[in-house]
C-alpha cells in the first residue's frame, strides 16, 4: 500500500469519524427538546402568579371572567358581585406549584384526543380553558384541563376504577401534553360556582310582619318577648290559636340560609313573575331589622304552569330575594341593680366585644342591598304562608243526633283506659248463653 493510498484511508475514517459523532449529537439534541417538560417538574418553568389581574375561565356552553380589583376578586358576569377568593387563589397557587407524573410527546392537533377540543360542543370533550392576563389587559399565560384520567378496576385496591389526574396543556409549550395528580374538580366556567357564599344571617328574631300577597298591607304579624319564648299573633281573636309546627320553622330562619346565585341587574326584569309578590319586615332584639322582597322567579315554560293572567302566582321553586339591612345598636349597657364594680369591668369589656362584632355584621350585610339574590322555595317557604294556615284547626262539630261518647285514654301499645265505676255507673251484667250439654255415649237415649 502505498503512501496515497494511507491517506485516502484516513481521510475516510476521519469522514466517519465525524459523520458519526455528528449523528449523536444531533440524536441527543434531537431526544432532549422532543418535550420540554419531564416528571417530577413543576408544568410552568414559572407561572405569573403575582402578576395576573384577570382570569378569564370557558367551556363548553358558558365562561367566567374574574377580575382582581382592591386585592379581591369579583365576577364580571355578576355585576362585579364578590367571587370566593379562596378558591380563585388556590387556583393560581396549584397551577404554579403543579408537577408533571406523565408527559405525552403530541403536538396541538391531538388536543381533541385529550379532552381539550376547543370547537366541541360536549363539555366531556371541550374540557376548560383558562387564559391569565396583566393589568394591561395582555395574556400571559393559558392552560387548557382536559379528561380525567381513570384508574383501572383491576389496579384499585377497592377493586373499582376511578379518577386518578387530569391531562393537562400549557398553551406556550406545544412539545406535548402532561398528566399531572390534581383533578381541578372545583374549577368550572360556570360563574355562580365562584360566588361568594357569604349571606344574611338572622339571630334572636324579635319579630316578623308579612304582607299580602302582591299588596302592602300586613297579612299577619308574629312577636314575641324574648328570643326563648314562643311567637304571638298579633290581633288574634280568643279562638285563633297558633299552631307551633307552622311557626317554630321561623324563629330560625336565614340562620343558616344560602342563595344558589346573583341575578345581574339586566335580567332581574326577564326573570321575575308579574305576580306572587310579597314582603317581610323581620325584627331582631340585637336592633337589627331587615326588610325582604320575594318574588317568584319565572317557571321554566317547558313545565305547566298556572296562569299569571288568571291571578294565580306562579308555581316556581326559585324566588328573587332583595333585602334591606339596618340596625340601631346599643350605646350603653343596661346595668343590673346592685351590680359590683369588678362585675360590672367584665360585663363592659364583654358587651363593647359584642357591639363590635356587630357593627362588623352590618357593614358585611348592608352590602347586600340592590342584588337580587335567587334562591329556593324551601329556603322562604316559612314567610309564604297564609294566615290560617299557622292557626291549629278547630275541632270538627258533633253531626246532629250523634250520641256523646266518653273519652278514651289510650296507653303506649294501643291499651284502653276504662272509665272508673261510681255510683251513677249502670252496673254491667254478665249475661252468659245457655249451653247445651251433650248426653254421655253410655246414656240410654229417649
Amino acid at each position: 500500500m502505498n503512501k496515497r493510498q494511507v491517506t485516502i484511508l484516513w481521510v475516510i475514517a476521519i469522514a466517519l469519524g465525524a459523520a458519526v459523532a455528528t449523528l449523536k449529537i444531533s440524536q441527543k439534541q434531537s431526544t432532549s427538546s422532543t418535550i420540554k417538560r419531564s416528571r417530577g417538574q413543576t408544568l410552568f418553568e414559572s407561572f405569573p402568579a403575582t402578576e395576573t389581574t384577570s382570569v378569564d375561565i370557558q367551556g363548553a356552553t358558558d365562561s367566567v371572567t374574574l377580575t382582581k380589583k382592591d386585592g379581591k376578586w369579583k365576577i364580571s358576569q355578576r355585576d362585579d358581585y364578590p367571587a370566593n377568593n379562596t378558591f380563585a387563589n388556590d387556583f393560581i397557587r396549584t397551577l404554579g406549584e403543579l408537577k408533571v407524573t406523565l408527559a405525552l410527546e403530541a403536538g396541538p392537533s391531538f388536543a381533541p384526543r385529550f379532552g381539550m377540543d376547543e370547537a366541541a360542543s360536549k363539555p366531556a370533550d371541550h374540557g376548560l380553558t383558562a387564559s391569565f392576563k396583566d393589568a394591561s389587559g395582555k395574556e400571559i399565560a393559558k392552560v387548557s384541563l382536559g379528561k380525567n384520567i381513570e384508574n383501572g378496576a383491576e389496579s384499585s385496591p377497592m377493586g373499582a376504577g376511578g379518577a386518578v389526574g387530569r391531562y393537562v396543556r400549557n398553551h406556550a409549550d406545544e412539545s406535548g401534553f402532561y398528566a399531572v395528580h390534581e383533578m381541578f374538580s372545583s374549577i368550572s366556567s360556570d360563574p355562580k360556582r365562584w360566588l361568594d357564599s357569604a349571606f344574611i344571617s338572622l339571630e334572636k328574631i324579635k319579630s316578623i310582619t308579612v304582607s299580602a300577597l302582591d299588596k302592602s298591607d300586613a297579612a299577619w304579624k308574629l312577636t314575641r318577648d324574648a328570643d326563648t319564648a314562643e311567637f304571638k299573633l298579633d290581633g288574634a281573636s280568643p279562638t285563633e290559636v297558633l299552631d307551633t309546627t307552622a311557626t317554630n320553622p321561623l324563629k330560625s330562619i336565614f340562620s343558616y340560609a344560602r342563595f344558589d346565585d346573583v341575578v345581574p341587574v339586566s335580567q332581574v326584569a326577564t326573570r321575575a313573575a308579574t305576580i306572587g309578590k310579597r314582603n317581610a319586615t323581620l325584627e331582631t332584639f340585637d336592633g337589627f331589622t331587615y326588610t325582604i322582597h320575594l318574588t317568584p322567579a319565572k317557571t321554566d315554560k317547558a313545565k305547566p304552569a298556572p296562569s299569571e293572567s288568571a291571578g294565580e302566582p306562579p308555581a316556581s321553586e326559585q324566588f328573587l330575594l332583595t333585602v334591606d339591612v339596618t340596625a340601631e345598636l346599643a350605646k350603653e349597657r343596661k346595668k343590673d341593680e346592685g351590680e359590683k364594680p369588678e362585675d360590672a369591668k367584665s360585663k363592659d369589656m364583654a358587651f363593647a366585644e359584642q357591639q363590635k362584632t356587630l357593627a362588623e355584621k352590618l357593614t358585611k350585610e348592608k352590602a347586600f342591598s340592590g342584588i337580587t339574590f335567587e334562591v329556593t322555595k324551601s329556603t322562604v317557604e316559612a314567610l309564604l304562608k297564609e294566615r290560617a294556615t299557622l292557626l291549629t284547626k278547630p275541632a270538627p262539630a258533633p253531626s246532629a243526633g250523634a250520641k256523646p261518647t266518653a273519652n278514651v285514654q289510650k296507653f303506649p301499645g294501643g291499651m284502653i283506659a276504662r272509665p272508673p265505676v261510681t255510683a251513677t255507673t249502670p252496673p254491667i251484667e254478665a249475661v252468659t248463653p245457655p249451653i247445651s250439654v251433650p248426653p254421655a255415649e253410655d246414656e240410654p237415649k229417649k
